[in-house]
Order: structure tokens, then sequence, then C-alpha cells
């Protein structure tokens, strides 16, 4: 039986080996994950974001035994920031599979960013389409959180869920970061640590003042303490207002759409470059390019037009 025959058939091993063959980028990986694409479609999305410290990956626990008392698999990508130096991740997913059973309803996956920009791995998206068609009903994206915009996550995920705590600062800030523009939910976790109740005002006051046309989501504010799963289950039940919502309205399709198309874009993206890069490598003396540059006999903007008019003719 083959690998992916047991991946039809559940086998969880099968699973394990179809995301690495994916995120390794492997020969025939589009191939794999041609085949894999029709059988999605099923899983909800769930983003989960935020500054580095609050306290994401026990928000993350907390929701998985919610969605596990709805009788739902649920999948968990856990994207981990990588070390430029020796391109290692802070992977996780033993320690915290330790709280869960071994039934096959819960699976980590824990990624590197491998300096993707966005705080999403470039494989995220592919290792949803694997966990989806394997038949998981709730995926769980929980970035690495930098603090920068993470709007790729908009386009991996139906529902973005971004976490805060007191020692984020004041809702300012937070729009600064762009998250006002990401956000379905607002979560201040850690709520007993003091300047919780300011943030909470703060946040929900400047959520009143944002112009809103009829119909559109309201985003919600929960404050948590995930430590204590206190209001985990209010968290899961915005969700699943913000999923009905979405459905009931036709952003769901619509958004779902979008990412289609969006995927399509990169995936042409990353073969012309991959093209372009390559014919460089071969036919170009790159080093030679550089030192004209170097020298003032040539300029970087100049040269870049001349190898693209070079490379689009042939």
């Amino acid at each position: 039986m083959t690998v992916f025959e047991k991946f039809l058939q559940g086998d969880l091993r099968a699973l394990s080996k179809i995301i690495s063959y994916i995120e390794d980028r492997n020969d025939g990986y589009r191939a794999l994950l041609g085949k894999l694409y029709p059988k999605t479609g099923s899983a909800f999305r769930i983003g989960i974001t935020g500054p580095p410290g609050a306290g994401k990956s026990t928000l993350v626990n907390a929701l998985i035994h919610q969605f596990l008392e709805d009788g739902k698999k649920v999948g968990i990508v856990a994207v981990d920031p990588t070390s430029p130096f020796t391109g290692g991740s802070l992977l996780g997913d033993r320690v915290r599979m330790h709280e869960f059973g071994t039934d096959g309803s819960v699976y980590f996956r824990s990624m590197a960013t491998r300096g993707a920009s966005g705080g999403l791995a470039s494989s995220t998206g592919n290792t949803t389409v694997a966990l989806d068609a394997f038949g998981f009903d709730i995926i769980i994206i929980e970035t690495v959180g930098v603090g920068q915009v993470e709007l790729d996550i908009m386009d991996a995920c139906d529902s973005v869920v971004v976490a805060l705590v007191p020692e984020s600062g004041d809702a300012v800030q937070a729009m600064k970061a762009g998250l006002m523009e990401i956000a379905d939910i607002f979560v201040i976790n850690k709520a007993d640590r003091p300047g919780a109740d300011r943030l909470l005002s703060n946040l929900k006051q400047m959520l009143e003042t944002r112009k809103q046309t009829e119909g559109q989501w309201y985003i919600p504010v929960v404050d948590t303490v995930a430590t204590e799963k206190k209001n985990i289950d209010l968290l899961h039940r915005r969700i699943a207002e913000h999923a009905a919502y979405a459905r009931s309205n036709g952003f769901f399709e619509q958004k779902r759409k979008r990412q289609i198309s969006k995927k399509i874009m990169a995936v042409l993206k990353s073969r012309f470059e991959k093209e372009f890069l390559d014919r460089l490598d071969s036919e170009v003396d790159f080093e030679q390019l550089i030192e004209e540059i170097y020298r003032g006999d040539a300029n970087p903007y100049d040269v870049a037009e001349d190898l693209f008019a070079k490379f689009a003719r042939s």
C-alpha cells in the first residue's frame, strides 16, 4: 500500500510523511497537492496571532478542548521562528501533545518560517490543504506573532483571532501594528494582570468609533485567562458566531474565492521567479555586473531592466 493510499485511510504517519514531502518541496509535490485539493473545503480555518508573550499557545490548547467537546477533529499548524544562522526552529509539538490523547483527534505540526514574511511559513497554506483533505474539521494556524502587519494570515484563514495582553500597550499601538485590519475577534489574554481593564476599555472604545457599514461584522473583544481556561468558552462561541455570520452573508464564499485567486497568483509567481533566477545563475556573469555597478560604469536599475528584457524576449 502506498503512502497516499494509507493517507486516504486515515493513517497519521502517512499524513506526516506527506506534509514533510510538501514542506520540503520534493519533486512532484505540486502534483500531489493537485490530487489532495479536490478533497478539501470542509475544514474551518482559524488564525491565532498577536505579539510575542500573548499566550497564543495556551489559548490554542484551551480552544482545542472546546472543539473536542463538539466532537471535532483538530489540526494545528504552529509557525515557529527560524534562526537566520542555523535554520532551526523552536518545535514544541511533542511537548504540547502530552495534553491530548493519541486517538488522532488532535494533530500538531510545527513549521519554521524559513524567512517567510508576515509570520507564516511559505508552505503553511499547502499544509492546511493536506490537513483538510485528511478530514480535520478545524484547522488552527498559530503564527509566530512578530508584531508586524500579518496580512497574509487573511489569505490562509476564515476567522482571525488577535491576542493581546496588558503589556501590549494601548489600543492605539494595536492599530498602528495593523492588527485592526486583520482581526475578526480580539482577545485580551492574561486579563488578571494590571492594565487589562484599561486596555479592554480603550480597545472597545476604538472599535465603537470605527466607521461601520450596514451588516458589517462588529469585532468582539473577549478577556481571557487561558491558563485557567477563563472565558475560553466565550471565545469559542464568538468564533462560531463569526463563522455563522460569514456563511449567512456570503462573505465566507467570497473570501474563499479571493484566497483561491491569490493562491493561483502565488504559484505562478513562484514558478516564474524560480525559472528566472535559475536562468540568471546559468547564463549571466552576475559577479561581473556587480563589479561594473561598483565601479560606477552601470547602475542596478538599468541592469535589472536589461536582464528582464533579455529573458522576456527568449
